[in-house]
């Protein structure tokens, strides 16, 4: 049950002119009486009540009363000490469409609180029933033509002239304007967080409003800067001073652009970059692209503009600035990526980026009538490393391999781990000499590699497959299992050697090549 706001609800203590003592008196006066008949045999209601059987309808006393409660605008009613609703009056009409007998005949929660305020109302009536504490809050109800109002209200304890509780007066007002009100501010407020469209709203304003706002705005974290036409500046938020080093105070409201340009320009690896970049923006009346600005310290800084229209929709009135520090999002996106399209142990691309890769270089090369070149590289002797000396001594195996062979791959090449102790090199714009070159080079520098564990000497080799796109396939899929192929052919010949893939007439390009 989600509990609305509880907030005071000024003017409710004293209601239609009535002094408060006597007021309550004449409360106490009733309810007692209520109270007193509700024990009877049954109930007699008034026009608006189940009062007790025989209560004197003529007291003047009690018709002064019924006459001023059913005057007021507010809606009034009265709660015995088991919760119950006894008597309400006629402006629970105007507020919800119900009339007091419809009200009366049953649960008045059940019929005008809305459903997911009814717990904490009942909860409410029964706290101030137990504690005899007056209490107030705001809750939604629900008129008859099925629309949801909000409702000040307010729950007083009643006592008798003993102390013993008599029940609560309750007190309900309209307060859906107010309400109203404040959503609007929290759009207002979130509109500000995303820095859209916010100049015309502060120019408008008076002195008062645009402090109130520029409260908001010291609280969000990108620094905002509203330029007039001249250029100069009208307001910079905290954050802009944080950013960019400013010292406090209001010392640059008024300077020229300028001035804020010396100062920002000190921390910039590339100033005339950033001030080609103002100069750009300031002759569009288009909103900016988003523009990184790359700091001395390893800070990012992004920022982006638009011309401030007037309030009437013509002509312009100024610029908003927004700038914001995105090193540590740009980080963390890298890491991502990083996490994404890399091998967490060797730090190579996966075999994700590897198929991404693939099929970019084979549709680069079908426009350009060019080959791409593929080597599926499994290591020949690795099973038997883990067995003997465990994960940790073949990730360690893993590890040396990638630095080694990394170093012999050429820097238009791209080298992947596809998993467990499978490899592969793409190469774009191959020929079979260069491929076949390179598979020479790469079992050489795996062959050489030395690694000891528990004291002794350890080496792998490899068996190398060789495809070329489109010569043995033009899809990435088959061109990968034609590499395959062939690596299992150079497996099958001993290892330590590299086989090149057969053409689609079965025809081969190339006999099997030792390492050697």
């Amino acid at each position: 049950m989600a509990s609305p706001v509880v907030t005071a609800v000024a003017g409710s203590a004293v209601m239609l002119g009535l002094a408060g003592a006597g007021y309550v008196l004449l409360l106490r006066q009733r309810i007692a009486r209520l109270t007193a008949g509700a024990a009877g045999a049954g109930d007699a209601p008034d026009s608006h009540a189940n009062p007790a059987a025989g209560e004197a309808d003529d007291d003047s006393r009690n018709r002064y009363f019924r006459l001023a409660a059913e005057s007021g605008g507010a809606v009034e009613g009265w709660i015995n000490p088991a919760g119950k609703l006894y008597w309400v009056n006629r402006a629970v009409e105007v507020s919800t469409g119900y009339t007091p007998d419809e009200v009366l005949t049953g649960d008045f929660v059940e019929l005008l609180v809305y459903e997911k305020d009814r717990r904490y109302c009942r909860d409410q009536i029964g706290e101030v029933l137990e504690s005899g504490v007056p209490a107030e809050s705001e809750l939604r109800i629900v008129t008859k033509a099925g629309k949801q109002r909000w409702m000040a209200c307010r729950w007083q304890p009643i006592r008798n002239e003993s102390g013993s509780l008599l029940g609560l007066r309750a007190l309900m007002s309209d307060v859906q304007a107010r309400k109203e009100a404040e959503y609007k501010l929290l759009e207002t407020v979130a509109a500000l967080r995303r820095a859209q469209a916010l100049s015309e709203h502060y120019l408008r304003r008076s002195n008062e409003e645009r402090s109130r706002l520029s409260a908001l705005l010291d609280v969000v974290r990108m620094g905002i800067l509203f330029m007039d036409t001249d250029r100069r500046v009208v307001f910079c938020n905290r954050a802009l001073f944080n950013i960019w080093g400013l010292p406090p105070g209001d010392g640059f409201v008024g300077v020229r652009d300028a001035v804020l340009q010396q100062h920002i320009v000190q921390f910039l690896v590339d100033p005339q970059a950033y001030q080609r970049h103002v100069a750009e923006v300031l002759q569009q009346e288009e909103p900016s692209e988003p523009f990184e600005i790359r700091c001395k310290d390893g800070r990012v800084v992004r920022e982006f503009s638009r011309v401030v229209p007037g309030p009437d929709g013509a002509g312009e009135i100024g610029r908003i600035w927004v700038f914001e520090d995105v090193t540590e999002q740009l980080r963390v996106a890298e890491q991502l990526m990083c996490l994404a399209e890399r091998d967490p142990l060797t730090n190579l691309y996966n075999r994700r980026r590897f198929h991404e890769e693939l099929e970019r270089m084979l549709a680069d090369g079908r426009r350009h009538g060019e080959s791409v070149g593929l080597l599926a590289i499994d290591l020949d002797g690795f099973k038997p490393v883990n067995d003997r000396y465990g994960h940790q001594a073949g990730d360690e195996v893993l590890v040396g391999l990638a630095s080694a062979v990394g170093a012999v791959v050429r820097r238009n090449e791209m080298f992947f781990r596809m998993g467990g102790d499978e490899f592969a090199i793409l190469v774009p714009i191959a020929t079979a000499q260069e491929l076949s070159e390179l598979a020479r080079r790469v079992c050489v520098c795996i062959a050489s590699l030395r690694f000891a564990f528990s004291g002794e000497s350890v080496a792998v080799t490899a068996s190398i497959g060789i495809a070329l796109g489109p010569r043995h396939e033009n899809d990435g899929e088959r061109l990968v299992g034609a590499a395959d192929r062939a690596m299992y052919v150079a497996k099958a010949l001993g290892g330590n050697c590299w086989e090149f893939a057969r053409d689609s007439d079965a025809r081969r390009l190339d006999g099997a090549s030792p390492a050697g």
